[in-house]
């Protein structure tokens, strides 16, 4: 049972140019979580990667434990998880500081 559109609420009516604004946004977010959470990865890859190569250098133990594909294995989960975090982070971060943006311009 299709409804009439003259009978749907104003908050049920979208039309396409919003729908456009908010896959912009989205889009827009995202890209910015992209480079955040790229940013993050580097760092965080090449602050693992220094203690992780040095204690294989150094230390007995991790030397005959890790072997090369070990290191990479940690330096690699570490920078993967640097780059969800704050990739997701910020994705909500700006979302929600964007959010609050809209909904005081609807209160001026």
């Amino acid at each position: 049972m299709a409804k009439n559109p003259s009978t749907q609420s104003p908050l049920e009516k979208t039309s396409l140019a919003a729908l456009d604004q908010k896959l912009f946004m989205a889009k827009r977010y995202a890209h910015e979580g992209v480079k955040a959470g790229t940013k993050a990865a580097i760092v965080a890859g090449i602050a693992t990667a220094i203690p992780t190569l040095a204690s294989v250098r150094m230390l007995p133990w991790a030397r005959s434990h890790l072997n090369h594909a070990g290191q990479a294995l940690i330096i690699s989960s570490v920078a993967g998880a640097a780059y969800f975090i704050v990739a997701d982070k910020t994705i909500l971060a700006t979302a929600r500081k964007n959010s609050f943006k809209q909904s005081s311009d609807l209160d001026a």
